[in-house]
């Protein structure tokens, strides 16, 4: 659908685009990307679950962007909130106290659980969890940090070292002092578990078994995403959270909750840990806080690693930590969020609509192996056929194939969200059911067509739909 402008605006829209593609290409420097191989959408304007690019074409997002747009794009309070706080305190130090910062603060501790009760702010998700590493580490005087393989915790030095997906392979360090092992995954289970219920018990003595390996007087923190983002949308059973938690109190581990993608209403809930029933001694946050619209993240301190502070400095901080922009974002998106029932909505959008129609698209495509999710944030996994789970595209790559399902997902008119061979179902989360299921009408078809005609030994296959 071409977005409705009038011919001058248009025309405006499109030279507008071309000089930015021009100078685009010609300076910016793209992250995770062979600069000379990519070519970058151009985006010209949103609006609620709708980009607009460079000709005027409008396309639902299914993606979030990269999963932190929660409210959808352009929410006119949070709008009128960054305006208003721009004209009375633009920027102001860390040091000094600001009302934005004071009541993003109330807001977020307001929704943990009693006894995490401060926030350190940042600038983003990477460095919350540096700084939450860094805290555990000073709080136990213990150097190693265990996390999952097939998880993702940030591009900077620490946090790609713990992330456990491929984007650490050429960053990592051997003395960074990070353990992985392997989380539950029934559907790709390394535990040779058949019920969900062995794959939560034989993943929970893996993890005792690295911890009494590694020597638990060594561990100063294991950190998992509540619920993986980007390495899957494996949700994980209330039983496995639990035995973590269990798991870190019998060893004194701190437990770090990453929910930088999960939180803020992702999963239907504030934070993904509460489907759990479990506390975690620090929670990282970042994306939903405020969707993006300003550059924030955090780190939520239980009371016991507040107090190892209280008195003794804490050596780390950020020349823009509680930015008043970035913090009267947030203060707004959580009002919009709470006003308006977005978490609820998320909840009922998940149960009601993503799920059955993600079951019912698995049911009649050959080439969907498993749909899995909760609130809005689902996976679909891609394979050549059921029977075998074989990967529409290897792990840590792209191939022909998905990169045509991507493709015809745009064609008609819906970005999703694409690593390896799943695509990802993450709107906003307070999408119209309008939207929502026009949205869901494209996969449907793209994948219910699709027929791969698989040529063992050779890198590519056939494609239709």
């Amino acid at each position: 659908m071409v977005h409705q402008l009038g011919e001058a605006d248009l025309a405006a829209l499109k030279d507008e685009s071309a000089r930015a593609r021009e100078l685009d290409r010609a300076h910016v420097f793209h992250s995770w990307s062979a600069q000379r191989l990519i070519d970058p959408p151009t985006v010209a304007r949103a609006h609620g679950s709708t980009v607009i690019d460079g000709e005027g074409q409008e396309f639902l997002d299914f993606s979030s962007q990269l999963v932190n747009t929660n409210i959808g794009h352009q929410h006119p309070a949070v709008v009128a909130a960054i305006k208003d706080q721009a004209d009375v305190l633009c920027t102001i130090s860390p040091a000094t106290v600001n009302a934005a910062r004071s009541e993003a603060a109330r807001l977020i501790t307001e929704r943990t659980p009693a006894g995490l009760d401060h926030v350190f702010f940042t600038n983003g998700g990477a460095d919350a969890n540096e700084h939450a590493i860094r805290m555990a580490r000073l709080h136990t005087g213990r150097t190693k940090v265990l996390s999952r393989y097939r998880s993702y915790h940030g591009g900077t030095q620490t946090a790609v070292n713990v992330t456990g997906d491929p984007r650490r392979w050429e960053n990592e360090t051997g003395e960074s002092g990070v353990v992985h092992f392997f989380g539950p995954f029934l559907y790709r289970s390394e535990f040779h578990a058949t019920t969900e219920a062995e794959e939560t018990d034989r993943a929970l003595q893996h993890l005792r078994r690295t911890i009494e390996l590694e020597g638990p007087a060594t561990i100063a923190a294991i950190i998992l995403e509540s619920i993986p983002g980007t390495a899957g949308i494996m949700v994980p059973s209330p039983e496995y959270m639990q035995g973590v938690r269990a798991l870190c109190d019998e060893h004194g581990i701190v437990l770090i909750a990453d929910e930088v993608m999960a939180g803020f209403g992702r999963s239907g809930k504030w934070f993904a840990f509460e489907h759990f029933d479990i506390v975690p001694d620090l929670i990282t946050f970042a994306k939903g806080v405020n969707s993006g619209y300003v550059p924030l993240g955090g780190v939520i301190i239980s009371d016991a690693i507040f107090e190892t502070f209280a008195e003794l400095v804490y050596p780390g901080g950020l020349t823009y930590s509680g930015h008043p922009l970035a913090c009267a974002a947030a203060v707004a998106t959580i009002n919009a969020m709470a006003d308006e029932g977005m978490i609820e909505h998320a909840a009922h959008i998940g149960e009601t609509i993503i799920g059955p129609r993600l079951r019912q698209i698995a049911e009649n495509s050959k080439h969907v192996g498993e749909v899995r999710g909760i609130g809005a944030f689902w996976a679909i996994e891609l394979v050549w056929d059921k029977e075998s789970k074989e990967p529409l595209a290897p792990y840590g790559g792209g191939s022909p194939e998905v990169a045509s399902v991507v493709a015809a997902l745009k064609e008609h008119g819906v970005i999703p969200f694409n690593n390896y061979h799943r695509l990802h179902v993450v709107p906003p989360i307070n999408i119209s059911e309008e939207d929502l299921e026009r949205g869901l009408g494209v996969f449907e078809k793209v994948l219910t067509d699709l027929a791969l005609i698989h040529r063992p030994g050779l890198p590519s296959a056939a494609l239709s739909m």
